[in-house]
This record gives structure tokens, sequence and C-alpha cells, in this order.
């Protein structure tokens, strides 16, 4: 059976980019439910997909509880699709079993004790939390705004004996930040219909999500990341119009006015076609973001986003997945990004869990005439953005989102970042060149990769032993290996040139002599760096673009000129180019296994350089890197963007090591790193 979905008489009229109306989405609905009930014999037959060996959860070996976690997911997560249907047309099947029959079966079953599939009680389980809590929140999200879907299918005897184990899970203890909004939503489901509920817990947990709110519409979560807009906004928004407003009007009005700053920019992360950036943890959720899209027409209010622009870009964040053959595994959704990828999935995923990426079905909720259904596909500000290049900066977060008119392609440029974890600490994340994993034998994509050559740490030394007599561990082998920055600093925007700070390493390892100051210029499809290294002993240092896949086996075509210090690399629809005229020793590339989204190799071109004296000078390194989404060749013009760059060791700020640039275009700029460190923003 063909996995891949097809658009079938698709309506351009109303859809000319992707003819993709309402009628659409409730094909594609059926289409993935389908492949999922080809797991489902009958109506008795749990929802329970092929384990997917790896990392993901259960593993062998795994108590009775972590396999009803698994199925509990799966069964939550297709409802994600499931309920919107029957929310629509009660009678609906798939593969001869009424979607709502069987749904309300196996929760009931799940939800009480003595079957086979029923979930624990948490006092059955050592105090802790579980993946249970989350699945609650997600299922009552979906019953909070289609109530008809399922709750008022089952007899009042019937939720009586399921409001119980509920409202254990609803009262148990959560982690922090998002998930409290599980149960928030699972308590407030209770509260609605008629249930006692302890208020004040709720009122706590409401609370402590108010108190996250960073500003621009974010949330702290760990970091900064697609949570703050799925959970944070999309939840919070359902819980509003279902509950907050009437309840909790306070802290509701909170929540609307996030989520109204946030659609200032949501439209921002995406491609021109609709393309997600792969950014942030859980990549296997995919789209789940673009559920913001149907929330701006949930907002009190006239809508904030234009319908056909809104439209136009969530069905394309779609079908950017649901139409690739290698998007599915075992028939669903793989665990991964474009194919199933183990190093891109957490041990807390299981084989269902990529079913959260169909949030955005919310949509199917919203009234026919509801100007996401009714407007007019169109391309928003792509219409008119030609070959300039935008930029957006949501400076509470630490984002700064670039729309390359050029080349159609966004791109998400973190400031904030706390770990060294690719999913986050990568210089820039492009919707057509997705991320790619570290390699620790150097030339990382699109990152700073970090070797020390310092004698004492390649003996194991601890640097600061002879003056303090004190050992700290510091592994030998491990110091051989290029790292990537421990955590990156956002540094604000002034005349046009942002500025962060990459952390090589952190204290107490000397973490101020393992500094690269980072400024950068956008320009047309690009970005000009003249960052500032600042690392104070021996050392190797690579600079990576993008990562090409190697497509059906073939390998990226690559040019180096060593000469004029530029090396460039196509494959059939993308070409990317790397210019280091200032600050590096050479330019090369080299092959990745096992690191890219979507095939098992890559190529990435990159600069290195090498210090091996004692006290290494500051230096400035300038690169030019540069990308396409078409197969033109890279022209003279293109690639000496840059006029000249006029080095200064004190500017007239006072700041030390800094430059004045001039680009082909006429346009100047003034790199200067003046109080750098004051201004961190993390």
């Amino acid at each position: 059976m063909k996995n891949a979905f097809e658009v079938k008489n698709p309506d351009l009229a109303l859809s000319p980019c992707t003819g993709m109306t309402r009628r659409h989405y409730i094909d594609l609905a059926r289409h993935l439910l389908e492949r999922a009930f080809t797991y489902v014999d009958s109506i008795e037959t749990p929802l329970n997909f092929p384990i997917v060996p790896g990392k993901t959860y259960p593993q062998p070996a795994a108590p009775d509880w972590r396999y009803r976690a698994a199925e509990f997911e799966a069964l939550e997560r297709t409802f994600t699709l499931a309920g919107p249907l029957i929310h629509l047309d009660p009678e609906t099947t798939v593969n001869g079993i009424r979607l709502r029959d069987y749904y309300c079966l196996q929760f009931y079953r799940a939800f009480t004790p003595g079957h086979p599939n029923s979930i624990p009680c948490p006092e059955d389980l050592p105090d802790s939390n579980y993946q249970f809590t989350c699945e609650f929140g997600g299922l009552f999200k979906t019953l909070l705004l289609m109530p008809d879907a399922l709750w008022t299918h089952f007899t009042r005897e019937q939720q009586d004996e399921m409001a119980v184990l509920i409202s254990k899970w609803a009262h148990h203890r959560t982690t922090q930040n998002n998930w409290r909004i599980f149960n928030i939503i699972a308590l407030s489901f209770l509260a609605k219909h008629g249930y006692a509920i302890d208020d004040a817990l709720l009122e706590s947990h409401l609370l402590w999500i108010a108190s996250y709110h960073s500003g621009d519409g974010w949330y702290l979560e760990q970091t900064y990341n697609y949570y703050s807009i799925s959970l944070f906004i999309v939840y919070t928004t359902i819980w509003n119009r279902a509950f907050g407003d009437e309840r909790y009007p306070a802290i509701a009005e909170v929540i609307e006015r996030s989520a109204c700053k946030l659609m200032e920019s949501i439209t921002s992360f995406f491609g021109r076609d609709g393309y997600i950036n792969m950014w942030s943890r859980s990549i296997c959720y995919r789209t789940w973001v673009s559920g913001a899209f149907p929330v701006a027409f949930m907002l009190r209010g006239e809508p904030l986003l234009d319908g056909g622009w809104a439209r136009r870009l969530c069905s394309g964040s779609l079908l950017q997945f649901v139409t690739r053959e290698e998007f599915y595994h075992n028939g669903i959704p793989s665990l991964g990004f474009y194919g199933r990828k183990e190093y891109m999935v957490q041990d807390y995923s299981c084989a269902g869990s990529p079913f959260l990426m169909f949030l955005p079905f919310i949509c199917l909720a919203l009234p026919e005439d509801s100007p996401f259904w009714t407007a007019k596909e169109n391309e928003g500000i792509w219409e008119t953005l030609g070959n300039r290049s935008r930029r957006t900066i949501l400076e509470r977060p630490g984002l700064a989102l670039v729309n390359h008119g050029k080349t159609g392609a966004s791109e998400i440029i973190p400031g904030k970042v706390y770990y060294d974890d690719p999913n986050y600490s990568k210089l820039a994340y492009n919707t057509h060149f997705p991320w790619e994993d570290h390699d620790a034998a150097g030339g990382t994509a699109m990152e700073y990769a970090f070797r020390s050559l310092d004698p004492r740490d390649l003996r194991g030394d601890d640097v600061n032993f002879y003056l303090t007599g004190k050992t700290v561990s510091n592994d030998a082998t491990k110091n051989r290996a290029f790292t990537i920055s421990q955590s990156m600093m956002f540094n604000g925007v002034r005349n046009g040139v942002l500025y962060r700070q990459a952390i090589m390493r952190r204290p107490p390892n000397n973490g101020v002599g393992y500094i690269v100051d980072l400024a950068e210029i956008v320009v047309p499809g690009g970005v000009i760096r003249i960052d500032r290294a600042r690392l104070a002993f021996e050392y190797e240092l690579t600079l990576g673009h993008f990562g090409l896949p190697h497509l059906h086996g073939s390998p990226a075509e690559v040019c180096e000129d060593p000469d004029r210090m530029t090396v460039t690399a196509s494959i059939a629809g993308r070409r990317i180019a790397l210019v280091a005229p200032l600050g590096w020793d050479a330019v090369a590339h080299r092959t990745h296994s096992g690191c890219n989204a979507e095939a098992d190799e890559s190529t990435v071109i990159y600069a290195s350089k090498t210090r091996t004296d004692k006290n290494p000078p500051m230096e400035l390194m300038v690169t030019v890197l540069l990308h396409k989404t078409d197969d033109t060749p890279w022209t003279d013009s293109e690639l000496s963007i840059v006029r000249s760059v006029e080095v200064h060791k004190i500017m007239p700020s006072g700041s030390a090591l800094g430059a004045c640039i001039t680009l082909n275009s006429g346009e100047q700029y003034e790199i200067d790193f003046k109080d750098i460190d004051g201004l961190r923003m993390c």
C-alpha cells in the first residue's frame, strides 16, 4: 500500500498554492488513520504499534506499565486525528470500524480497572511523574474543544467510573513548566463536568505557568523552543475558550495577550512554501507548531492573521512530510524528521509519539465560514519580499528570525541556549537545510567545533593544579575530540549587526578563555559572519556550513578554491557556498555518516584554523555563508559580496579588535564588540 498522501482534485481557485481545502484536511486525517488502523483487527483490539528498536520506549524487559503507557500514547495521539473527524461526523468509519465506538470503548477500558489495557493508578507506581499525565493533557485538550467527539457519548455512570482514575492523575505530581499545563487541562475538564477538584492546586499550576511568560509571546521551557508555542499557546488558548475565560478571567487574559503577541511573528518561522524548521527537541512532533494557525482564529476580536496565508502555511507544513514515502515507517509517521533517524529522537518517545504532529487538525473545529477556510490562499509577505531578506528580532527569548526572499527559506537564529545540544546550539537553523548531528571529528555543520591542543588537556592535567594543589576530572581522551559550544548568549542588535557569544567551555575550566564572540550581517540568501576568537590556549577550530544529504546515494559535488579561500557544494535543487577571506587557514569538506536528517551520508563544507602558540592572540574571522534552493551556478559577484574589511585593534568606542566592513552594494557596517560581556542575556 502506498503511504504517501496525494492531494486529489485540488481546489486551485481557493487554494492556488497547495490545493488544500477543508475537504482535503478531512481526506488527510482519514488517510493517516487508515494506516494506523491496519494494526486494529476489530473494535476489541487495543491500538498497538510495532516497537521501534533503539533508544525509544518501551525497552526490552520494561515493566508492564511502560507498555500500557505506549498503548495509551498511541490511543490518545491518534485521537488528535480521530476526534475532529468524529466531531464532524459521529458515524465516521475507518477500515470498517466506527471511530466513535472504538475510541469510546478503548478509553473506557483504559480508565477503568480490570481490563488488560487499563492504565495503572499513580499510587500503584513509585512516586514520580509519568507519561500518562502528558497524554491526559492531550486528550482533554481535544475534549475541551470538542466534547461531543467522545465524552457526551458515555453514560453518566461510565463518566463517574472513569472520573476516579482521571482525577487521580490530574491531581498527581507533575514536572516543571509545560507539564503543569497537562494537569491544568485535566483538572479543568473534571471541574467543567461537575467533578470536585482541588481548586487551590489548579490555581497554583496556573500561576506557575503565568510566571514563565518571558515576553514576545514566549514562555521559558528549559530553554526556548517550540513547546512555548504548541503547549503554552495552543493548549492554553483552547483552555481559555472552554474554561479559563469564565473561571479564571485574569489568568486567561495573560494567556490571551501572549497569544496575540505571538501572532505578530509566528509566520516568520516558516518557509515560503510552509516548510517547518527542524529545531529544538522532540523533532518527531514536526508540525505541531502549526497548530498556532487555527488558534489565531480562536482568539477574541478580529483575526490577527490573514486566513489565506495561515492556511497556506499550515497546509504546506503538513504536505512537507505526508507526501513523502520515506516519512512513513511501518505505515505510520516515523520517529525522525523526513524518515526514521535514531539520533533525532528522545528516549521518552515511542512509536505512537509522532501523531502529536497533527495538532493542527484542531482547525476542523473551526466553523466552515471561518476565514481560515474561506480566504483565498496567498503567500503573505513573500509576495513582495523579492530578493530581500527580512529579519525579525525577538529579544526576550533571544531569537532572530530571517525570511530569505531570494531562496524562500526561513531561518531561526538562537541566542539563549544553556547546554551543548545540536537541537538548540547551532548557529542557525534553516527550513530547507535540516540540521545535522555533531561529528566529534570536526567540521560539524553550522557550528563552531573546538578542540583543545593545550598539552595540559592532552595529558589530562588540571590546568590549575600547580596553583591550587587540587585536581579535577580532565579526561584526556575526551579532550582529543571536537566539541561544540556549551552555551549561547544573546547580546542584542546594534546598527544592524546581531551579536551573540558561543561559550566553548564553561567555568570552572577557565570559561572566560573559551569564547567566540559572534557578529553577523544578514544578506540575501545568507549571512556574513565577523566573529572574534577569544580562545586563550592552543586550539583547533572549524566552522561548518549546512550539510547536504547524499540523496539516493549520490554525493554532493564540491569545488574547492584554496587560493580564494572558497568552497562550494551542490545537490539537485540546493547549493551552498563558504568564503573565508580573513582569520582562517583553509577551507575543506568532509563526508559525515549517521548525522543528516535526510540521508545516511552527507557533505559538509567548512573553514578551519589551528593555533599552537601558548598564548594565541585574539583574532577576527570573516566568513560568508550562502545558500540557494535552485540549480543556478554561483557567480563571482555572489561570492565576492564583501568589498573590504578594515580591522581595528581599538575601535573609536574604545573596544578591542573590531572592524569596519563594506559590501559590494556599498552598505557599510561597524563591528564593535564594546561591553559585549556585560550585554549578555541568557
